[in-house]
């Protein structure tokens, strides 16, 4: 492991976390998860058990990323509600103060499945379902959370989420362009002449909801812990749902992994429209209006963050580099995806 997103020094870590984490003992040794792009994620062996590492990557990051004490927050946060979340055991300090270096946490490990394929072809069609419909109940929940009781009142800025988000991206994706793509241009120009009038709806939104950020229980198809809340914020329920079915839409690619084109008959997956209806039933809600602008909202969000994934391998900062370096082919291909939708369905 060259790689300093991949390394943690043992010999340092292990007597820091005996002394910031209650019964913590004897750090054995290390591996870090393949999966994920944006936070090095590592699994500990320690005499008193097993335990999950996650951390900033090593390098100059851009402003707002990587922000690891939100993840923690959040999560200590739900601790109690309907959202399932690992139990989150201790925030380092930045930079010097941290013993790699580093922010990180320190939470749980569970012992769960993590379906990296959609089509979860090795479960029946009856846990197929079972999986996808206990994923919907999931953010159902989620963005019902009382954000004031759970103590997230000051998680975001209320009002005009997508109007900031847009913004956000759109310079987040401007410090880590690469070379001109006209069709992003445009997808930026139809977003920012399309946003509907704000409705009021504030929730607590996940940023990266899909099938490979939630946890599935060992054995029962329902999930156990949803994972990965680096891009959580106070903000429009919508953002997430349309963000899960994007991923839906894009090509079963070694790139995307989608669910577009796979064939749905004989199986448990579920179609878009019945998703969204059993959503809307679960919140109590009629409808989503405007359904074509929050699908081109998240594909453009999502080049934006790839984006930042393959400048960051360029840069040599990415926690998958030959990974990560594929995406430089995968945003202009879901830019015209985005264009493709806003001139079909907008």
């Amino acid at each position: 492991m060259s790689n300093a997103a991949a390394t943690l020094d043992e010999a340092v870590l292990g007597p820091y976390l005996e002394a910031h984490v209650a019964g913590f003992k004897g750090l054995q040794g290390y591996e870090k998860f393949s999966g994920g792009q944006s936070n090095p994620t590592f699994r500990l062996k320690a005499e008193s058990g097993d335990y999950v590492l996650r951390a900033k990557p090593p390098g100059k990051l851009l402003k707002s990323a990587h922000m690891v004490d939100r993840e923690f927050r959040v999560m200590s946060a739900l601790a109690g509600t309907a959202v399932p979340v690992p139990k989150m055991l201790h925030l380092s300090e930045e930079g010097e103060d941290s013993p790699i270096g580093r922010q990180f946490y320190l939470m749980e490990h569970l012992d769960g499945r993590v379906f990296w394929d959609p089509r979860v072809q090795e479960l029946s069609p009856e846990d197929q379902a079972a999986v996808y419909d206990s994923l919907n109940e999931t953010l159902a929940a989620l963005h019902d959370v009382d954000i004031k009781a759970a103590g997230l009142e000051d998680y975001g800025k209320p009002g005009s989420y997508f109007a900031r988000q847009l913004n956000r991206w759109t310079k987040q994706y401007r410090a880590s362009e690469t070379e001109p793509i006209p069709e992003m241009d445009r997808l930026i120009a139809w977003l920012e002449n399309n946003e509907p009038e704000d409705d009021g709806q504030v929730s607590l939104v996940h940023g990266d909801y899909r099938l490979d950020n939630v946890m599935m229980h060992k054995t029962e198809p329902r999930a156990l812990a949803v994972l990965d809340w680096e891009l959580s914020t106070l903000g429009h329920p919508y953002a997430d749902l349309g963000y899960q079915c994007m991923n839906w839409r894009l090509p079963y690619s070694a790139s995307f992994r989608g669910l577009g084109g796979v064939p749905r008959e004989g199986t448990g997956l579920p179609v878009e429209e019945a998703y969204v209806a059993k959503y809307c039933e679960r919140r109590g809600i009629d409808g989503i209006p405007n359904w074509a602008f929050y699908l081109a909202f998240s594909v453009f969000r999502f080049a934006a963050i790839i984006q930042g994934v393959y400048k960051r391998a360029l840069d040599g900062n990415a926690s998958q580099p030959e990974k990560a370096m594929t995406y430089g082919k995968a945003v202009p291909q879901m830019a015209r995806l985005g264009c493709d939708l806003i001139d079909k369905e907008a």
